[in-house]
């Protein structure tokens, strides 16, 4: 299968959030399905444009998988930071390794547009493939209480060694619900 990547979203705002709403509702079940669709339909409309890297990842002109970076302030350090989520692959193109491409061009893309650090909350055995490897609470401050500290990830982008972040962080307001964490 031939990938085509790309970023933004305007074009394609509705598709984005349906594929998001079907992938999570077939893994997690319906209400997740609405939770995550509804996030992401919140990042739409009220992230400003420099807070929000949306990249999809088409075959043909169907869309095979989306993901989002949204960024991730701290009080006390002056590094660019993003934090990944959500990520989906359409039902019918998981396994093909989609997934693990998408997120590679993504942070290459988001490397070569000066962020320092991408966080991501999720399972430390796939997000590892793309080089995140598990924090601490203490190394890198979430914005609210996680469910799942485990799955506390981060990596540096910047060619660096990970240095732990300081102060207390913001994520966007899309984000600022303890539901997604």
């Amino acid at each position: 299968m031939v990938l085509q990547f790309s970023s933004g979203y305007a074009q394609h705002a509705d598709e984005i959030v349906a594929l998001f709403r079907s992938a999570f509702a077939a893994s997690e079940g319906a209400d997740e399905g609405r939770l995550i669709a509804t996030l992401v339909t919140n990042f739409f409309a009220t992230t400003a444009e420099d807070d929000l890297f949306v990249f999809s990842a088409w075959s043909g002109s169907e869309l095979a998988g989306c993901i989002v970076f949204s960024r991730l302030t701290f009080d006390r350090d002056d590094r660019t930071v993003f934090v990944l989520g959500p990520v989906a692959v359409a039902t019918q193109h998981q396994r093909q390794g989609i997934g693990q491409k998408l997120l590679n061009y993504g942070l290459a893309d988001i490397a070569n547009r000066g962020v320092d650090i991408a966080v991501t909350y999720g399972d430390p055995a796939y997000y590892s493939k793309v080089g995140f490897s598990p924090v601490t609470r203490q190394q890198v401050p979430p914005p609210m209480a996680l469910q799942y500290p485990h799955g506390w990830l981060a990596q540096s982008l910047d060619g660096g060694e990970f240095r732990p972040l300081q102060g207390s962080s913001r994520c966007v307001d899309a984000l600022n619900s303890p539901e997604y964490w």
